[in-house]
């Protein structure tokens, strides 16, 4: 990645893609420079109009969807509310009919 990292910054400073170019970009960087790759990547950009790639692969700004939950207005609340305690009657309701069940089944 670095290499192509190095070639790109070559290309926005409008220097040739060259070689030593790149060896002296990832030297600075304090990168061990692999010639083979050097080589292999200097020999397939010279076929390749780097402006083009770019404006090919740009991608228009978009609004990211949030992913933020909005919280119900209050009276929503109130009436979740209302209903978890309704069911907490009902459960208790229920418990307290199986035990008289128990005493007279």
């Amino acid at each position: 990645m670095e290499y192509v990292f190095a070639s790109l910054i070559l290309h926005y400073a409008k220097k040739p893609i060259t070689e030593e170019n790149i060896r002296k970009i990832l030297s600075a960087a304090d990168i061990d420079v692999d010639e083979v790759r050097v080589k292999a990547l200097v020999a397939t950009l010279n076929e390749v109009n780097i402006d083009e790639v770019i404006k090919s692969a740009a991608v228009p700004a978009m609004s990211m969807p949030t992913t933020v939950q909005q919280q119900p207005p209050p009276e929503e609340k109130k009436k979740e509310e209302e209903k978890k305690e309704e069911e907490k009657k009902e459960e208790k309701e229920e418990e307290s009919m199986e035990g008289l069940a128990a005493l007279f089944g």
